[in-house]
Order: structure tokens, then sequence, then C-alpha cells
């Protein structure tokens, strides 16, 4: 694509060379810059583009977009200087990609907790009414039916172009997103078109970054003001129905919940251990649902999935076959199948109120003693930890307690932090810095009847420790140390 097409109309200064040449591809990493491609040079929170900028010469570059000063020696290529390098990447991909967002119906997903599970349920609505749909989110996008993985719950404005453009060349017609706060905050999706936003609940989460949780409200508000067909608020939660007074958009609202009145509601709602059954009531009608998710907050992820397909006019019945084929999400109360006579769960609940969530699904059907391995991020909301700490040993009858992605945080000093909550409530505990030696501490120390829960990862297969990834699939983990112990 021609470079003056890409950036015609904005606002830019020509430092050297001429907008007259070909752009074969746009790019933020040096590492990856081939022949003739635009290289954007995107200050990071550790890491400078523009200390990388003659690595994307020897690559091949033939244009370098900056928003600082820089020197530039080589002859016959392109310097543009712009205000903002981030803004830059999101409309110059944006053209490159021919504005992919514009030819699908994308439907953004946020919220604390929920986010992942709704885009799955809602995928499911769709695939039944053979509508074909893509997932950009934290587990990865999923683009005719095949998995790529993603670095970010959001990815880089970059990547959600070039994903969305897979999804339209496929044939894709709709894309069901998960929207964090920080993608919103950092104009990851400020050139994607939005028809229908959907918010799951709000939480203490984030802070270290937001620094309060009206900064954390104003975010996720963004996405609200900017959808084009509906938006779908949970009103049982305090913050949905703070969305809907702060909203200017002047889209339709359609609301789901359990307490409070709203369009999409649930009745009757019975929770079991092979999941919940509900009577759900809309606009189009009544009908019975057996959910093959468990807990109560199921329901919600549910009540806002299905007022998705109750907008895009699909029959109750289409509904609910969706709902009830999805008979598990990786990482989300995901029962570990072992031959033993105690339960292994894990989910990915990481703040106070996720873990809230799934300690009082347990609670519902837990006949022996409650193991919760668990910790906390480095680098991450501090104010937290303490909280989380509280809340498991308000539930538990052991919480052992152990890292998670440490990243460049001492994980003893994360720990120390949680146990202040853990013995606010004299919770019985112990801690075990590393996290496979915390689990197997928890197998070997199971009863008959005991439901162990592993907390915070989920569906990672991996830690951070400092700057390296490290391989960890938390269901193997449990899978060789059960095997081992049986030697």
């Amino acid at each position: 694509m021609e470079l003056k097409g890409i950036i015609k109309g904005t606002e830019f200064e020509i430092l050297k060379g001429n907008i007259d040449i070909n752009i074969a591809g746009i790019e933020d990493d040096s590492r990856k810059v081939s022949r003739d491609n635009m290289f954007i040079a995107i200050e990071g929170f550790t890491v400078d583009g523009h200390d990388f900028i003659e690595e994307a010469l020897e690559r091949g570059a033939n244009c370098i977009v900056v928003q600082k000063d820089v020197k530039m020696g080589k002859e016959g290529v392109t310097l543009i200087k712009v205000k903002d390098t981030i803004e830059a990447l999101g409309m110059y991909s944006s053209r490159f990609y021919k504005e992919p967002s514009k030819s699908l119906d994308l439907i953004g997903v946020t919220g604390t907790n929920g986010k992942t599970s709704i885009t799955y349920l809602v995928k499911s609505i769709f695939d039944a009414q053979n509508k074909k749909t893509g997932i950009i989110g934290t587990m990865g996008s999923i683009i005719d039916n095949k998995k790529i993985d993603n670095k970010n719950t959001t990815p880089e404005s970059l990547t959600i172009q070039k994903h969305l453009k897979k999804m339209v060349d496929v044939g894709t017609k709709y894309c069901v997103m998960e929207v964090s706060s920080h993608s919103l905050d950092m104009k990851r999706v400020e050139y994607v078109d939005f028809q229908i936003g959907i918010f799951t609940n709000l939480t203490e989460d984030h802070l270290d970054y937001h620094l309060t949780m009206e900064n954390y409200f104003n975010s996720k508000l963004r996405l609200f003001n900017r959808t084009q067909k509906y938006n779908i608020i949970n009103i049982d939660d305090p913050y949905g129905k703070k969305i809907i007074d702060k909203m200017k958009n002047n889209v339709p609202i359609i609301t789901y919940g359990i307490d409070e009145k709203s369009d999409v509601y649930a009745t009757d709602v019975i929770c079991h251990t092979k999941g919940v059954d509900f009577i759900l009531h809309t606009p189009k009608g009544s009908i019975p649902i057996n959910l093959n998710l468990l807990g109560k907050f199921s329901v919600y992820n549910a009540l806002a999935a299905i007022s998705c397909g109750i907008i895009y006019n699909i029959d109750l019945s289409i509904i609910k076959k969706g709902i009830e084929s999805v008979k598990g999400i990786k990482g989300r109360f995901e029962i570990v199948s072992i031959d033993k006579d105690y339960s292994v769960i894990i989910d990915f609940a990481h703040t106070p109120d996720g873990l809230e969530k799934v300690l009082t699904t347990i609670d519902q059907f837990a006949e022996g003693r409650k193991i919760v391995v668990f910790g906390a991020g480095g680098n991450r909301d501090k104010a937290k930890r303490p909280i989380m700490g509280e809340t498991v040993a308000k539930h538990a009858d052991l919480c052992v307690v152990t890292s998670d992605n440490p990243r460049f945080e001492n994980p003893d000093k994360i720990i120390e932090d949680i146990i202040v909550g853990v013995e606010k409530v004299k919770g019985n505990y112990i801690a075990i810095t590393d996290r496979k030696e915390a689990i197997k501490y928890a197998l070997l120390n199971a009863r008959p009847k005991d439901t162990i829960l592993l907390a915070g990862k989920g569906h990672e297969t991996y830690t951070i420790i400092k700057d390296e990834v490290i391989p960890f699939d938390e269901k193997q983990i449990v899978l060789d140390i059960l095997k081992d112990m049986e030697k």
C-alpha cells in the first residue's frame, strides 16, 4: 500500500525522504521488520522503540515513524514525525489492513471478571445459528476455529488489526473481543468500530496502573460511549447503574441481572455439582436453561451472552442450544480429571471478587475441607493482596500461600503481603514459595472428599519470573505429581 494513502489526512512532519513509496507491512517490533516495512517507534514503560531504529533499518525498513527527534544517516528512507506514535500505530495499521472492523460486527466485552467466559458463550450461541464468529482475548484469538496466542488480554492495536483482517479474509462476520481497561486507556482500540458493548462487573483490580477506582471505571466507560448498535449492562452491579447514568452514547441499552428488574433475567436459580439450572426470561419469552458451568457467577455470564443473542434476533431455542453446549472453559472452574477421592479445580481467579465468587460456589457442594493454593502477581496492585488473603481465609480450611508470576518483585515479600489478610481473620495457612512444591503439598495432604482449588493461573501455561517466561502448566503438573506419588 502506498505510504501517502496510509498517512493521508493525519498530522505528520516529513523529516526525510518522500511519501511516494510502497509499504509492504507495518511493525512496532524491530525484530519482526522485513523489506519495505514501516517501523513505528513506540516509547514503552521499559523499552523505547526509538533505540531500535538502526536494527529496523538493517532489516529493510523503508519508513520510520517517530515522536522524538532522532538522528538517521541512512539515505533512501522516509522519516516521519508524529505527536503520538501509539495513536499512529492504531491509525496507520487500521488503514493498512483496510479498516477491517468496518466489515465485521464487533462485540466488546469489558469488566473485571467474566470477560473470557462471555466471549466463548457468545461464540457458542452464534455458532449454533451458523454465524461465523471469531474471538480476541485472554486465551488467544480464534480465527476460523484456529487459535493464535496473544500477549495481552487485548493485544496491541497492530495485532488487533492483523487478526481482524484475517477474520474478514476467511469470511468471519462477527468477532467478540475482550476489552481491557489498559487497552481503552492506551489507545489500543482507538481505531476499532464496536457495534455492541457488554459490561460484566467492576471490582478492585489494576489499581497499580489506574490508582483509583474512579479512574478504572472511567477507562471502562469509554467503550460504551463508542458503540454503534447496543450496550448490554449488568444492572445488579453498582457500576453497571453508574455506566447507564454516565453514558453519553444514544444507542439502546439492554440490561441483565438476577436481583434487579432487568430486560433479560434469571429466576429459580438452582446451583448443583454439575452446573446451574434456571428459568431464562427475555423480551422474546421464557425458557428453562441447564447450564453446564458451575456457580451463580456463571449465570451472569450466560445472561450477558444471551442478551447478545437477543439483540441479533436469534431464536430462544437456538440460544438455549448454544449456551447448554458449553461444557467448560479452560482455566475457568476447570475440574481436573483424576482418579482420587478428592477434587482438584483450576481457576483464573486473581482478584478478591473473583476468589469470593469461586469459593462461594465451592461452598455450595464441598463435602470435605477446602484447600486453596494461591498467590498474587508481582509488579501489580499491592493493595489487593491482603484483601485476597482475607477473602480466601474466610472460606478455606487451609490456605497454601505461594508464588504467582512474581515478575521483578521478591515472591516472599508478595506472600508476606497476602498473609497480613490471612492472619487478620485467623486463617490456617502455610507459605511455600515454590508453586510446584505448594501444589505437591496440597495433593499430599488431601483427605477424602476434600476440594483443592488452584487459583490465579487458570489457562496460563507459564510463570513469569523477572523477565523470563517459564513453562508452567498446572494441569499437567498435577497429573505428573500424582503419577510420581503412585510409584
